[in-house]
């Protein structure tokens, strides 16, 4: 398996945060992965993404995880945001190459350890789209339940998205 650092983007880094998201918007599979247009990501200017990046390093109500590889490289992502009594789970991406090593295991740790650090949140929660069958089985493989039916997303019309929710363990 991999070996992989994971840690909070910094705010410097916001070129590097920038050139992942936009290439994980134009996997093949950001369609049902994501409700952002990669065709509209690469518009955005530079000082959104340098607000992205600093905010994750503030470590308020948003952060943002990077897994790196041994070389320092990118290979995936994963944004949590603090909801009151939960926190949501956004922007997970891994490479296709990175996929099955074990970092997205290592970057879920990560987010559901910087959320039971915060003794208000009762469950994580993360929506998908009803085809991301993948995701879904990695999401129940993390502990995870289906919560409720298939819902529109209002931000995307045409977008059915499962919730799945993950409740505190009882000994945190």
């Amino acid at each position: 398996m991999a070996v992989y650092k994971v840690r909070v983007v910094r705010a410097g880094e916001w070129r590097k945060l920038k050139a992942l998201r936009l290439e994980a918007l134009a996997d093949p599979v950001a369609s049902v992965a994501f409700l952002e247009r990669h065709e509209d990501a690469v518009s955005y200017p530079d000082e959104l993404w340098q607000q992205r990046a600093a905010e994750g390093e503030k470590q308020e109500d948003k952060v943002t995880f990077v897994g790196e590889d041994s070389d320092g490289q990118w290979c995936g992502m994963l944004t949590v945001l603090a909801e009151e009594a939960q926190t949501q789970l956004v922007g997970v991406y891994t490479r296709p190459e990175q996929r099955g090593t074990g970092l997205a295991v290592r970057l879920f740790e990560a987010a559901l350890e910087w959320s039971w650090t915060r003794p208000e949140v009762r469950s994580v929660r993360l929506c998908l789209h009803r085809d991301n069958l993948r995701a879904e089985a990695f999401y129940r493989r993390m502990g995870f339940r289906l919560v409720g039916k298939a819902v529109p997303d209002p931000e995307g019309p045409g977008y059915l998205e499962h919730r799945m929710v993950l409740e505190r363990p009882p000994d945190l």
